[in-house]
């Protein structure tokens, strides 16, 4: 391909790109409109757009905004003497996987996203019940699951570490030109398995989740007995 065919196509795609920016921020709040710009990159070197801490603060002000253990509770119609088995599970980080979801790799190299998941793990005497919120920072969309597993039936907790290949921008000039590249955009997910099927948890890979992975195999074991 020669020069002036890969600046046109460079060109062609940032245009498809504006285009897709526009369209996603008709009908959208203030808030989200920035968010949306944020991932899009979109202005200047003088643009007031967000910064990667602006958009982690409002992130983290949407999380704290609910309790959401107490919100899976009551969402699973559950007590939570009922499921005192083992100490209950959280797990929670960036959904990139979604095909709505806009991602951006910040300046300090961590990959953020516009969509966000929040899992919540209960174990009784002879069920997990799973709770699960994700929505997401540029539009008002959310789903909100609930599940019940027998431990007869879960047959594995896994996880793993997988990737997805996402168009993201590369080159934001000051004139507010913007090129993309495609990246593949690493990410840990929890599992919970059972035949046929595997119900999947984004998960941020700690210390804390380590050890209560390592909680909920040692217990699925014993009721494996």
């Amino acid at each position: 391909m020669g020069l002036g065919n890969y600046a046109s196509n460079a060109a062609v795609n940032a245009a498809q790109k504006k285009q897709e920016m526009n369209r996603l921020l008709k009908g959208r709040t203030p808030e989200q409109q920035k968010v949306i710009k944020y991932f899009y990159q979109s202005g200047g070197c003088l643009s007031s757009k967000l910064s990667d801490e602006q958009y982690d603060s409002m992130l983290q002000a949407k999380l704290s905004s609910t309790n959401f253990k107490l919100r899976a509770l009551d969402k699973l119609g559950l007590d939570e003497s009922q499921v005192n088995e083992i100490e209950p599970v959280a797990f929670d980080n960036y959904d990139y996987d979604s095909n709505d979801a806009l991602v951006l790799r910040g300046k300090d190299g961590v990959w953020r996203s516009s969509k966000y998941q929040i899992s919540w793990l209960f174990f009784s005497s002879d069920q997990v019940y799973v709770y699960q919120y994700t929505f997401n920072m540029a539009t008002d969309g959310k789903n909100e699951v609930t599940e019940e597993y027998f431990y007869k039936d879960v047959t594995n907790f896994s996880s793993s570490t997988d990737s997805v290949e996402k168009e993201t921008p590369d080159k934001v000039s000051c004139s507010g030109n913007i090129t993309y590249t495609r990246s593949n955009v690493e990410y840990n997910r929890f599992a919970l398995v059972v035949p046929g099927e595997k119900f999947y948890c984004s998960m941020k890979r700690t210390d804390y989740t380590e050890a209560a992975i390592r909680g909920m195999k040692a217990k699925l074991r014993e009721k494996k007995l």
